[in-house]
Formats: structure tokens, sequence, C-alpha cells
């Protein structure tokens, strides 16, 4: 019989190895399930600028690979599994992985979020192909090339800057009126000359069969249509919360996101949620962090509860 350990934690990006942490330090049997890299989204920025305690900022790898050395050390247990189904059995739930079944009295779902996607022609045939989700992950293949970003939130302004180390030209595509990204942000993007935005406009065609030669762009309130020749597209128009496996156990609000009241409690008891996925956090790591740390304090208290029953 699997061993049923207090807590397992569902993902180990900034939030479940928070959780992790708390969880284990208390002496809690704690398990961590990963799908895939330790770190989540968070790895797959340049540089982290404003997590407190880091004036001159970190590298993401760096300060992830901190938080699980210390979680490790207070006994957590980090397993790669992908969670597919959560269950009730008896007096505990059971989460069925692709490598196993786990047993616990509590669960705290970490899962994040994945990028959103267009869902245009030609999106999903040429990504890899010069469409692209990740600048810090394959900007450097479009050294001296021009390219695309289409958002203007804080994200796609991040990527945008990251670009002009390699691109020669980068042109921001915007469907609103205004830049949604923060004024420090918004303020290095206007004055890099290497950057140009189209504020009112989207991304109506790519331009291309087997790689991407240019896009067509059309100006949402006047109906002008223009062409950009570009050899890269970097779609950067938000996250999808990663909670399709809690479908219909857990509540979810409009955007898929797990609904949590202050203490990080699930529709389900016994069933908490954090980081990205849950509905009061907004997708930054240092808020990541707190809803993690919240929810294993509140799964400290539920365990404390179920030991006075």
């Amino acid at each position: 019989m699997n061993e049923i350990k207090d807590v397992v934690i569902i993902g180990a990006g900034p939030a479940g190895l928070s959780s992790a942490i708390y969880t284990a330090r208390a002496r809690l049997k704690t398990l961590v399930l990963e799908k895939g890299a330790v770190g989540g989204q968070a790895i797959l920025t340049d540089r982290i600028e404003n997590y407190p305690g880091f004036p001159e900022g970190i590298v993401p790898f760096e300060l992830v690979d901190r938080m699980k050395k210390q979680a490790e050390k207070f006994g957590a247990e980090i397993k790669i599994d992908e969670a597919k189904k959560i269950n009730r059995n008896k007096n505990y739930w059971k989460i069925t992985g692709y490598e196993g079944e786990y047993l616990a009295k509590a669960i705290i779902v970490a899962t994040g979020s994945h990028y959103r996607k267009l869902g245009i022609p030609k999106e999903e045939k040429l990504t890899g192909k010069g469409i692209s989700y990740c600048a810090t992950c394959d900007g450097a293949f479009y050294t001296g090339k021009d390219v695309i970003v289409v958002g203007a939130g804080n994200t796609g302004i991040t990527e945008a800057l990251f670009l002009t180390r390699f691109c020669n030209r980068i042109y921001i595509i915007e469907i609103l009126s205004k830049i949604m990204a923060e004024k420090i942000l918004q303020e290095r993007a206007l004055k890099n000359k290497k950057i140009e935005i189209f504020l009112e406009s989207e991304l109506k065609e790519i331009i291309g069969q087997d790689k991407v030669e240019g896009a067509i762009i059309r100006n949402v309130s006047t109906g002008k249509i223009f062409k950009l020749k570009v050899d890269g597209i970097f779609i950067s128009i938000g996250m999808v919360p990663n909670s399709e496996f809690v479908k219909g156990l857990l509540e979810l609000d409009k955007q898929g996101r797990i609904k949590v009241n202050a203490e990080m409690e699930t529709s389900q008891k016994g069933i908490f949620a954090a980081g990205d996925v849950a509905s009061l956090c907004p997708n930054q790591i240092a808020t990541a962090v707190g809803s993690g740390v919240t929810a294993a304090l509140s799964v400290e208290k539920y365990l404390e509860e179920l030991r006075e029953t």
C-alpha cells in the first residue's frame, strides 16, 4: 500500500516550493509532484528584478534552485510525475499520476499556467519555425533579424526588451489602445530605438508556408491592413491556468482559475490552491510565494483539526 502523506503538493514552481518549505519544516510528510522542470514558468524569464531582497536582480534558476534545496533540506520529497486526476479515497485524497498513485490527507494544487495561444491559421504549424512563446528560450535564433511581439502587457514588453539584445527591429502589436505594462517597462520600451509599437492592432495572418516570412496586421479602429516582413513572431498574450485536471472536482472562475478564499481553501475540504492557478493570486513570483505559504499554514491548521476529531 502506498504511504499516506500528510500533504501532496502538485507543482514545483515558486508557489509549490514555498508551500513545501513550510510544510516540511512543520514536520509534515510532504511530497511534491512536478510534471516538468522544477521552477515552472519562472525559469523561462531572463532575470527577476522585482523579487524582494535582490536589489541587483537574480537569475530565475538560481532563485528556484535555492527554494528547492531549502525544501529538500527540511525533508520534502520531489518526484517527477504529472497529476491526471484527484479522487476521494475513504478518509484520504488519491492523486493519480502517469507513474503511480499517491495518497494524502491534504493537497495543495500549485500547477501554475501555460502560454495562451492566438488560435489563428498556421500558428500551430509554424510553432518552432518562427512562432515562439518564449523570448528567453528562442531570442538568440533571431540575431540581426526583425520580429514581432504580440502583446504589450508586462510579459510582452519584457520579452521585447530582452529581444533588443539580438534583434534588429521589434514590432509590438497590441489590440488595446494603450500599453498595459508597468510604467518602468513602458519607459524602457518607448526609449528604445529598436522597438516600434502599434496600438489598436491585431495579428490577422501569418505569412509563410514552411517558416515565418511576415505578417498581416489590421488596425481594429480604422480597418487599415498592412504587412510586416519579419522572421519571427513571439506571442505574449497572457497565460491559461493549468486547472483542467480538477475540472468537475473544484469550483473554477470564468478564467479557469481555482476559486479560493483568503486561506487558499478551495471548494473541497482538504484541498488548497496557490500561485497562478488560484483565483486570488496575481501572476507574480512574490505573490505566488505568499499564497504558497498561506496554503501551507492552512494545511497545518486543517491537519491539526483532523487530529482533534
